[in-house]
């Protein structure tokens, strides 16, 4: 049996509440993802933001807008503002297909991986397919 720990991704780059919305753009557009879980204190999950939450609620994608206006709006908002709080998670030890299970039936894009509260890893579409390409 496959468990979420062996699919998981370990390395997770995590914003904080008080981070920027320029910050958070700015680290998701670096490390190329699309989900970036929120922690607090040592590795407290405690939100979630995702591409298309930032997308929906800044500026960005208005073609008018020159740049450094928009640059100082998102350096204003603070990700505790866009967050998604009371995130679903799952345990390590898990099942994978319990965590497909739950994010197809949510149509959740990710799953960030807890032990308690503490973030330890998250969970992607990518990785099943990455999974279905590698043939396991």
């Amino acid at each position: 049996m496959l468990r979420v720990s062996d699919l998981m991704t370990r390395d997770v780059v995590a914003a904080r509440p008080d981070d920027s919305l320029a910050t958070l753009r700015d680290l998701m557009f670096e490390r190329d993802v699309r989900h970036m879980p929120v922690i607090e204190g040592e590795a407290d999950l405690v939100g979630l933001v995702s591409q298309r939450d930032l997308l929906r609620s800044s500026l960005i994608e208005q073609p008018d807008m020159p740049d450094f206006i928009e640059d100082a709006l998102l350096e204003r908002l603070r990700v505790r503002e866009l967050m998604t709080t009371g995130v679903v998670s799952i345990e390590p030890e898990r099942d994978i297909r319990e965590a497909a299970q739950i994010m197809f039936e949510n149509k959740y894009g990710c799953l960030p991986v807890t032990l308690g509260t503490r973030l330890v890893g998250i969970l992607t579409e990518s990785d099943f397919v990455r999974l279905m390409a590698e043939g396991n």
